[in-house]
């Protein structure tokens, strides 16, 4: 707790630049890895400038990787959470299968829990925080309020340092980028991780909700990622 208390000092004493910014959000990433218990590593999505989704500040190159992945496939557990302004847990991604693409490719590396929550500024998703572990069941319910804690001064520091347009250029990004299969994929995952859904129930779900609204299966996929889901969900 001591190197998380010199993290918040850090981010509210800096001045909001760009360069400031990136050291200090190298700081968090390493401060997140270090105060989670059994973590292999951490880091932060962003959007570049050129509108494409990155990883910054990541402490590991296994990090790194399995963010590589998420991007080129357009699916995984991290853009899930930024997508849908949540937090996402997964306890073993060898059983975990919604993101079955993700899960298949992220299988040489040694990874098998992670957790990741969305970056929310003034009410917009600029990316996610996330955290790694090689072990299974790796994270309690603390380490999960723990990062949504520390999500809180990380996105205020980011928010400060876009334009206004970025965190809704980010969301329609990230949306434009993600097929109709995956963004259906996500959506599903967003029901398993809210309600404690199996994957059949909450694809059974999406399809009852498309039938009684008469919409079609991709229109409720994005209701459900924009966080405009009905009571039905």
């Amino acid at each position: 707790m001591e190197e998380l208390t010199f993290v918040f000092a850090r981010l509210k004493g800096l001045l909001l630049t760009e360069g400031t910014a990136g050291r200090a959000v190298e700081d968090l990433a390493e401060a997140v890895k270090r105060s989670i218990p059994g973590s292999l590593g951490a880091g932060v999505s962003l959007l570049d400038d050129q509108g494409r989704r990155r990883s910054t500040g990541y402490t590991d190159d296994v990090v790194a990787e399995a963010d590589a992945l998420q991007y080129d496939l357009s699916q995984g557990p991290c853009l899930t959470a930024w997508a849908a302004e949540a937090t996402v847990q997964i306890d073993d991604v060898r059983t975990d299968d919604r993101w079955p693409l993700w899960q298949e490719a992220v299988r040489h590396l040694p990874l098998r829990s992670t957790l990741s929550t969305a970056l929310v500024h003034n009410g917009r998703s600029l990316g996610a925080l996330k955290v790694y572990s090689p072990l299974p069941s790796a994270f309690s319910l603390q380490d999960r309020r723990q990062l949504v804690l520390l999500a809180s001064p990380a996105a205020t520091l980011l928010g400060n340092v876009q334009p206004d347009s970025s965190p809704a250029a980010a969301s329609k990004a990230l949306r434009d980028a993600l097929g109709t299969r995956d963004l259906i994929s996500s959506a599903r995952g967003v029901l398993m991780e809210r309600h404690g859904l199996d994957a059949d129930t909450a694809m059974r779900r999406l399809l009852s909700e498309a039938s009684m609204t008469r919409v079609d299966l991709r229109t409720v996929a994005l209701s459900v990622i924009d966080g405009a889901a009905g009571p039905s969900y």
